[in-house]
């Protein structure tokens, strides 16, 4: 079965640090883009950070800028969020999901539309 797992979500106090995976299960990752989402209780589910699987370009939301690094790891068809100096309004479930095609402009990665699959979601949940 195709998937995409994350891990690495857990509880851990303000300030803190936290290192997401997501891995791909029964399939080789070769998608246009890479990205994380993440949603808290009662939001819509937003942008967090995105990859370029094959240029590596990076884009981040103004939010997690200078906090959260993505990256990849293609060998191990695997992609990676660092998120440090964690706050309480990170909190939420972290996505992984890849876009299959191509995204024309940047406003496009923003969008859940641009994206064809979703893994089931890991629990960030920061403490003040």
């Amino acid at each position: 079965q195709e998937q995409l797992i994350e891990s690495g979500g857990g509880l851990v106090q303000a300030g803190g640090s936290l290192r997401l995976s997501c891995t791909a299960s029964g399939f080789t990752l070769n998608p246009y883009a890479m990205a994380w989402f993440r949603q808290a209780p009662a939001k819509e589910r937003e942008f967090v950070a995105s990859i370029n699987w094959g240029d590596d370009k990076i884009y981040y939301s103004d939010s997690v800028k200078g906090r959260f690094t993505i990256s990849k790891n293609t060998a191990k068809n695997t992609v990676y969020l660092q998120a440090n100096i964690l706050k309480p309004e990170d909190t939420g479930v972290y996505y992984c999901t890849a876009a299959m095609l191509p995204l024309a402009y940047a406003a496009a990665y923003y969008d859940v539309s641009g994206y064809h699959n979703w893994g089931q979601g890991t629990q960030v949940t920061v403490s003040s």
